[in-house]
């Protein structure tokens, strides 16, 4: 098992589980429990690439993986040819309501499988790049004995880029704009204006007046202009050869936090993205957002909203297993302790893969310790399962460097697990606070 992956790859899930984050890449390697939702998911993906547009609600309580299953998604999106981008809602660093802020994060955010982000910058030099090659394998520039002869190519690809702007303009007039004027730059050795153009592109605010005056261009994107240059951005991709792009925006609930006003914007604008999918607008988009139960169907959640709450509206049936997957919402059902067994012998088996003597940490690290280890973890989190894994793999982490590092090191032997308040999330804090024996243990935060 996970033989075949590298060392670089291994070490980058393994040093994210150690420090008790959700590993950005990789996750496919210690997956477990998701199986169910890859046909659906993969169709959903395929409609829009095809030119179609989709949406995901997922939903599930804390600690029940939703951070790791959008990243597990944008994973798959990434085989499938897709840019992604997964952007953290904040009422005061991206506020929702406020789109122009969003967008901002997207292309910030914004990777494929080649490029990390922020890939706005080379997706763009890449669509200027296919242009030239478009150009050089229709014949129409002559070539020397020192190549294509750059005054011909260059103005038949300004003529090629405007018969491509020709479908952003009628969507975006300014991101088209903002790309002919990029292209210009760059023919013109202008590095400073074109800078300040892709920094326009990617919704960053303050650009220099003077490079905007170069493009034409009036003001920064607003609300309504984030909108636009998506659509533009959506163009773009496509003619970079990405069919697609999954947009995930996590978090949600922390909009029941927030102001009642800013709350209310939020939904609304929620609404408005959902309705401009509905209609067409964005082929190619896949969007995904991420919340708990209490966001989907409490008073200051997505009910405060009636139109957004009939657009999320989805019928559950008491077992998990009879949900139905391509409607606008899934649940994540959580782990109980033979999932969270399941996924300690994965990464069990991913770091025996990359040791010297793989043997000593399976032997050491066997099934049966796997579940007891399993359900110490749960035990000093209250028996809360569902809040177990990310603390459960950042220990389990933990006991197998000692075993793969001291040869003399016996988990059973040698290892007692402790657990520290500051090493603990709220959620987590909360649940061990609920086993506590006497009131002398519960710890308050004075």
């Amino acid at each position: 098992m996970n033989t075949t992956v590298s060392a670089a790859r291994r070490r980058e899930v393994l040093d994210a589980l150690r420090r008790g984050t959700v590993p950005q890449s990789g996750l496919d390697l210690f997956a477990v429990g998701l199986e169910r939702y890859e046909s659906v998911l993969d169709t959903e993906l395929a409609a829009a690439a095809a030119g179609s547009a989709g949406f995901k609600a997922v939903r599930g309580e804390y600690g029940s993986g939703k951070t790791f299953f959008a990243r597990w998604l944008a994973e798959r999106a990434k085989r499938a040819g897709f840019a992604v981008t997964e952007i953290q809602i904040s009422e005061t660093e991206t506020p929702l309501h406020r789109l122009e802020a969003v967008y901002r994060r997207l292309t910030e955010r914004l990777s494929t499988a080649t490029q990390p982000p922020s890939a706005l910058r080379e997706i763009v030099d890449n669509w200027v790049y296919t242009l030239e090659e478009d150009v050089l394998d229709q014949g129409a520039v002559p070539a020397g004995a020192d190549g294509p002869d750059e005054r011909t190519l260059t103005a038949e690809v300004a003529a090629l880029l405007e018969r491509r702007l020709a479908a952003v303009a009628r969507s975006s007039p300014g991101f088209a704009l903002a790309l002919r004027g990029y292209h210009r730059a760059q023919s013109e050795g202008e590095g400073a204006v074109a800078d300040a153009l892709a920094a326009w592109l990617g919704g960053q605010p303050n650009v220099a007046a003077a490079a905007k005056r170069y493009a034409g261009i009036k003001g920064d994107l607003d609300h309504f202009g984030a909108l636009a240059a998506l659509q533009g951005l959506l163009t773009l991709l496509r003619d970079c050869g990405h069919p697609g792009l999954l947009v995930v925006l996590d978090e949600l609930e922390t909009l029941q936090r927030a102001r009642s006003d800013v709350r209310d914007k939020a939904l609304n604008a929620l609404r408005q993205l959902l309705d401009e999918i509905a209609a067409g607008r964005f082929p190619g988009l896949y969007l995904v957002i991420t919340g708990t139960p209490a966001f989907y169907d409490g008073p200051q959640g997505v009910r405060r909203l009636a139109p957004l709450a009939q657009r999320l509206a989805t019928d559950f049936m008491p077992d998990p297993r009879h949900d139905n997957l391509r409607a606008a919402q899934i649940r994540l059902p959580g782990f109980d302790l033979h999932r969270l067994h399941l996924l300690g012998v994965a990464v069990r088996d991913l770091y025996a893969s990359g040791a010297e003597e793989p043997e000593r940490v399976r032997e050491r690290v066997d099934d049966a310790y796997l579940a007891e280890f399993a359900e110490a973890v749960a035990g000093e989190l209250g028996g809360q399962v569902g809040v177990a894994p990310r603390m459960f793999l950042r220990k389990l982490v933990d006991v197998i460097d000692r075993v793969n590092d001291i040869d003399d090191f016996d988990p059973r032997q040698h290892y007692r697990l402790t657990m520290k308040a500051t090493d603990l999330t709220d959620v987590e804090r909360n649940a061990r606070t609920q086993r506590a024996d006497s009131p002398d243990e519960v710890e308050l935060d004075l």
